[in-house]
């Protein structure tokens, strides 16, 4: 839709389908909270995680969590708007990265968080000048490597949507037909609207059952204020507040984590770009993600946050309500930015209960294995392609679901691939594609 503006024949674009769409507020804003609060829960996760297991408590905890949202809005911003070269032109989400949480730890228990956030900064600098070079090693990413790679994601997320619906990892009601009753009555709403509504009340059906899925919550003693009670005003982050320290054993295998969760992003943008546009994506669009994910990463851990990368699960909202205006996300990037400047509202957010979440988020997953599964099959199936998704599925997900099945490997090796299915996947995928050639397809159909 465009919009006449003034009595000139300059017209404004306001559809929310469009990259370079601006719709007005009204409707951008439910859109962006939509994103928000998909990824806001994941976000604030990795830090407490970290806080956790290096003994961070009180107002260290605060800065860390007030650090990710924060730079998770800014590098949010950065993709969709970028400068120069860092960023997509995309309505790319940005924040902590789960897929760094085993590395993370390691490093944190041996070097402090002093340590991670200054192998965070190197690691940073090495990830985003791996976008310079995308031209070069496209070659290595064809569909059968990304779509697997998509595919893995999704697959991966699934169980993460299932835990929250039963009401959260260690939960003392984990599994109460209370969360099942909300986290179902949340799904069934999202599916209802987006089938039968129409206009905002079509494209903003995850965030109704949200908001609905938390009012039946509060009679239900699900929600606990007590956060929000506490929390302050007016904060802003400081940088350096933890002073950095710099060791090569923490350092090196931060820079393979980049390279690792740059194939991830890789994989979201082509996700993003076929589920929401239903084309390819271009060589511009994957170097500016790729850049932007590790030098906003290298910006965050001056100010105190752990390294960012794209959220699979807002790829998935938008292949589920085919939005694309980067001004929709880049407008919840913003309220991203206020919750980690007004601690009292990113409180009131995180008093989301994990089944109202669930409830809405699974359905993203499963669009993101879906997406996966259209990308792979927008070519034939070939023997050699159903042994190259095959194997990487097998060894992807089987070796993540057993990490002890590499117990008696050097902990680089562990880190690597014994916590992420994506990066076996990614890495089995790229092999064998090399590996198996394509004579053998030209055999088969002799």
């Amino acid at each position: 839709m465009k919009e006449v503006v003034g009595a000139d024949t300059k017209t404004r674009n306001t559809n929310k389908y469009d990259v370079d769409g601006v719709p007005p507020l009204r409707e951008a804003i439910p859109l962006g909270l939509q994103h928000i609060f998909a990824m806001f829960l994941g976000n604030v996760a990795v830090p407490i995680i970290i806080a956790g297991a290096v003994g961070i408590t009180g107002a260290d905890l605060t800065i860390l969590i007030q650090s990710a949202m924060v730079m998770a809005g800014i590098a949010t911003i950065i993709q969709c708007y970028p400068i120069w070269l860092v960023g997509a032109r995309l309505p790319v989400v940005m924040g902590t990265s789960f897929g760094f949480l085993p590395t993370n730890l390691v490093i944190a228990g041996s070097y402090g968080i002093g340590g991670l956030l200054g192998a965070s900064l190197i690691g940073g600098l090495f990830g985003g000048a791996l976008g310079f070079f995308i031209r070069k090693i496209r070659r290595f990413f064809p569909k059968i490597v990304t779509g697997t790679v998509v595919l893995t994601i999704g697959l991966s997320l699934l169980p993460t949507g299932i835990v929250s619906m039963a009401g959260g990892s260690g939960s003392e009601n984990f599994g109460s037909a209370k969360n099942w009753l909300v986290a179902l009555l949340v799904l069934a709403i999202v599916l209802f609207l987006n089938r039968y509504a129409t206009g905002m009340a079509k494209t903003s059906s995850i965030l109704i059952g949200i908001i609905i899925g938390y009012l039946v919550a509060l009679p239900l003693g699900m929600v606990e204020f007590t956060a929000m009670r506490e929390a302050s005003w007016f904060s802003v982050p400081q940088p350096f507040y933890f002073p950095m320290e710099f060791y090569w054993g923490a350092i090196l295998p931060m820079m393979i984590m980049f390279i690792v969760t740059s194939v991830e992003t890789v994989g979201d943008v082509t996700a993003m770009t076929n589920g929401g546009a239903g084309r390819e994506p271009t060589e511009k669009e994957l170097s500016g993600s790729v850049i932007a994910n590790g030098f906003t990463s290298s910006l965050g851990a001056i100010f105190n946050s752990l390294p960012n990368t794209s959220f699979s699960q807002n790829v998935g909202m938008i292949a589920f309500t085919k939005v694309m205006s980067r001004y929709v996300v880049a407008v919840g990037a913003g309220f991203l930015i206020l919750a980690g400047l007004i601690p009292k509202m990113g409180a009131l957010i995180s008093t989301m209960p994990p089944a109202v979440i669930g409830g809405a988020t699974v359905i993203i997953f499963s669009q993101i294995t879906l997406t996966g599964i259209s990308i792979l099959t927008s070519e034939p199936l070939t023997e050699r392609a159903k042994i190259i998704i095959g194997l990487s599925l097998v060894f992807g997900l089987g070796l993540s679901q057993v990490p002890d099945a590499m117990a008696g490997f050097p902990e680089v090796i562990k880190l690597l691939f014994g916590g992420s299915g994506i990066t076996i996947a990614c890495f089995m995928a790229i092999a064998l594609n090399l590996i198996i050639p394509e004579e053998a397809t030209k055999e088969e159909n002799a």
